[in-house]
């Protein structure tokens, strides 16, 4: 009896060994980041997905791992997607639309995340709002109102402006519908828009020339991974030909642009991380409803401003969240 009682003692012992194992041992979420451009261009929004992240329990190293991969090119996203697919991660995180498509096509069991889709509905990467029905879901800027939006505001800030022009990247798949509605907009405001497309950095300097060459008095950017990664390059052709600018995205003003107007990228990705806690505890994204933007800034730099001669009318400046001086 006593030997029967030892033994057990030492099964009991090694289930209780086991078991606080597994409690000092969390399972290891491995999220696959597929990137556009530079880590260099996005450190802001990644540190808010990461600060997101933390503030649900995750952190680095210890119960997540961060995979990340960037591409340079709209043509390389599908190959890195395929690979993050290969290496089996938890969650895909594709924060825009040139990231979720690659990423639709590579995958349709890993779960795709999403931070500043365009136009997700309309795209067909979800069936609706509020139920996705697939595995996509995340967070929307709705790019389509915001550009017609900056378009109001470029108008405004130039009365007299008779064209105005529109740079905008033929491998972002939101861009064709917001073009559409820049340019119905553009026949009610009274000014003629001149179409400028570039979907690489060599294209960026032709479109520039061309737009200089129309004499536009400004130059909407729509909002693109590849326009956000090159923010001192647009803001160089800006100076070059005496071309202001207006984007969707706080960084790009940073970088030395005129004005942004749009959502709030920081919030978006921080938000952003609850999907995938939700997602980690189980939840299945074709259940998640995709949420709006509901923080937008608008920033204005007036150092840039006098180094263009550019005179912000009052009634603009006044709207501004934050200025830069």
């Amino acid at each position: 009896m006593r030997r029967r009682n030892f033994v057990m003692l030492l099964g009991g012992a090694a289930v209780l060994s086991l078991r606080a194992r597994a409690q000092q041992s969390p399972k290891m979420w491995r999220i696959g980041y597929l990137g556009f451009g530079s880590a260099s261009s996005w450190t802001s929004e990644i540190e808010a997905l990461r600060s997101g992240l933390r503030g649900l329990g995750y952190i680095e190293g210890k119960n997540i791992s961060i995979e990340y991969r960037w591409a340079q090119q709209a043509d390389q996203t599908f190959d890195l997607a395929t690979e993050l697919v290969q290496m089996n991660v938890d969650v895909i995180f594709a924060p825009a639309s040139t990231q979720v498509e690659p990423a639709r096509r590579a995958t349709n069991r890993i779960p795709i995340v999403f931070a500043q889709h365009a136009d997700p509905v309309g795209l067909g990467d979800v069936a609706s709002l509020s139920r996705p029905g697939g595995n996509i879901t995340g967070m929307s800027m709705l790019l389509t109102e915001l550009s017609v939006k900056e378009l109001e505001i470029l108008s405004e800030t130039f009365p007299n402006a008779a064209r105005i022009g529109v740079l905008w990247n033929p491998t972002t798949p939101s861009h064709p519908t917001a073009v559409r509605a820049i340019v119905a907009a553009s026949e009610k405001l009274g000014v003629r828009v001149v179409l400028a497309p570039a979907g690489s950095v060599a294209e960026i300097q032709e479109a520039f020339a061309m737009m200089s060459r129309e004499q536009v008095s400004g130059v909407l950017v729509l909002s693109s991974p590849l326009y956000n990664t090159h923010g001192e390059l647009l803001a160089e052709y800006q100076m070059k030909h005496r071309l202001p600018e207006i984007f969707a995205n706080k960084g790009n003003v940073n970088a030395g642009g005129l004005i942004s107007y749009g959502a709030d990228l920081d919030d978006l990705y921080r938000r952003a991380a609850a999907y995938i806690d939700k997602i980690f505890k189980g939840a299945k994204p074709a259940d998640l409803p995709v949420e709006q933007a509901s923080k937008y800034l608008m920033v204005i730099n007036l150092k840039t401003a006098k180094a263009l001669g550019v005179t912000i009318p009052q009634n603009v400046l006044a709207r501004a969240d934050e200025i830069i001086e």
